[in-house]
């Protein structure tokens, strides 16, 4: 696909919502709302109908398109309006919460195109694929850096490994994926496999695979490898990371039209992410501060107790989370698959895995064993729902 043309200017900007589906169709609906002036607020044809109901009150759209069935067009009563400049307004609830709608400019979207495309060193040759959902800015986001910065572009409608394959062999050399995905279809002939969505359990992956870290408040990943992106800076305060970026949303749509800021002050936003910044610049992310555990007043950050959980051979998923105790404060409980075959792990050699590696509150004090874990449809765990 080509350049998207520059934005025309409408006597009122509308949102108009479209249903993330059909692969190209959608990306052509989204390339038409653009030109006429609009912004796109982009709704997952797989929520359910009360969901979906939500989300549209929540947001209140003038229009509702879905790009498999134009003729099907909703209107919407007494819509209001979008500033000029207004590109996406994307729902999101983080894992848990109320829709909202996270509104991001198109010269946020062509910043952060811009420094994703930089650092990765994106050229003529190279063709982006999307594969991940359209509703989500993990799939949304290759869509976007495509349009605004005229790469070629490759459009899925759904995750499908020999669909991918087939298109790397065509000639797509850059992908984003999430780690299941990737464990699914490998990284071996794409230049760059962008690699988000949720914590990666493989310790190592090819040179080719990338990890990043970002949300749907900064357009998609900002800090690649561990380094943030060109024009990203990324400090802490207290356990919380905050970042600057030229890419990061205006803020969150209210249902009158109205935009909330994002938490943070002087410019930085406030992420809900705990992590560390080293001297050098390389970035550390713990995990969500919502998830935090204090059991008997020491803090426990999930995810490494996940990684140390992973490395043993009879666990295939594991997630873990605090749960209220009455003698310490909170108690660390693990949910785990058994890997195929293997017979379900003890409470006490997981504990002694833990223990081994990270210090002794760390290690679970209770364990389920479950057939799945609940998770996000780009692969994230719902703790709350466990």
């Amino acid at each position: 696909m080509s350049r998207a043309d520059p934005r025309t200017l409408a006597a009122v900007a509308r949102l108009v919502a479209v249903v993330a589906q059909g692969g190209t169709a959608f990306v052509d609906a989204l390339r038409a709302t653009w030109d006429a002036g609009d912004a796109v607020a982009p709704i997952d044809p797989r929520l359910p109908a009360p969901a979906r109901a939500a989300v549209l009150d929540a947001l209140r759209p003038a229009v509702v398109l879905d790009p498999l069935d134009p003729g099907r067009t909703m209107t919407g009563a007494a819509a209001p309006d979008v500033d000029d400049g207004d590109a996406l307004v994307i729902p999101t609830s983080g894992t848990t919460g109320p829709p909202k709608g996270v509104v991001l400019t198109h010269a946020a979207l062509a910043a952060q195109a811009a420094a994703v495309h930089r650092h990765l060193g994106v050229g003529a040759g190279d063709r982006w694929l999307a594969c991940l959902p359209l509703a989500h800015v993990g799939g949304l986001g290759v869509v976007v850096r495509a349009l605004v910065d005229g790469v070629d572009l490759e459009v899925h409608d759904r995750f499908d490994a020999a669909a991918v394959a087939d298109a790397r062999d065509r000639g797509a050399s850059l992908v984003s994926l999430v780690p299941t995905a990737l464990d699914r279809v490998g990284a071996a002939g794409f230049r760059w496999v962008v690699l988000g969505g949720s914590a990666d359990p493989v310790a190592d992956r090819p040179a080719n695979v990338v990890r990043t870290w970002g949300m749907t408040e900064t357009g998609g990943g900002v800090v690649y490898g561990g380094r943030p992106l060109p024009g990203v800076e990324v400090t802490v305060v207290g356990d919380e990371l905050h970042l600057r970026t030229p890419g990061v949303a205006r803020g969150y749509r209210r249902s009158d039209g109205g935009v909330d800021r994002l938490p943070g002050r002087d410019g930085w936003y406030a992420t809900g992410d705990a992590g560390s910044v080293a001297a050098d610049g390389t970035v550390t992310v713990h995990g969500r501060l919502d998830d935090v555990i204090v059991t008997g007043g020491e803090k426990v950050w999930p995810d490494a107790v996940e990684a140390v959980l992973r490395r043993d051979p009879a666990v295939a998923e594991v997630a873990v989370a605090g749960r209220p105790d009455a003698e310490w404060g909170e108690r660390v409980e693990a949910w785990v698959v058994p890997a195929p075959g293997a017979a379900a792990p003890g409470l006490d050699a997981l504990r002694d895995r833990v223990r081994a590696e990270l210090p002794a509150w760390c290690a679970p004090r209770a364990v389920q064993v479950v057939d799945a874990l609940p998770r996000t449809p780009l692969g994230k765990v719902r703790r709350r729902d466990l």
